[in-house]
């Protein structure tokens, strides 16, 4: 594994239906070194469902409302993330609807 982790609420609706299974198989699917794990409350109950990344050194991110329709562009973000050497991104233009879902960035 890369270190790098997304976490998902499990508290949230989409997180009690099972998401973090679903972006799992996504990431194993896609062949990505991304560890998914899920955990009770993220706090981000204004804006369910939360998923974050993280990697040590590396900006992280917190994105929310967060459903099934975001998959693709998780997946994006996931490839991008790994890429970047700070986790970081150039352009965010590629995640799409994703990049409106941020609520924050975290220097690392």
């Amino acid at each position: 594994m890369s270190g790098t982790v997304a976490t998902v609420c499990r508290s949230c609706a989409a997180g009690q239906a099972g998401f973090a299974d679903r972006l799992r198989h996504a990431v194993a699917s896609a062949g990505l070194a991304l560890d998914v794990r899920d955990i009770d409350c993220m706090s981000g109950c204004s804006r369910p469902t939360t998923l974050a990344f993280r990697a040590p050194g590396k900006t992280a991110y917190l994105f929310g409302d967060i459903g099934d329709g975001d998959l693709p562009g998780i997946l994006v973000f996931a490839r991008l993330y790994l890429q970047s050497p700070d986790g970081n991104l150039a352009d965010a233009r590629p995640l799409g609807v994703l990049r409106e879902k941020a609520i924050a960035r975290i220097p690392g």
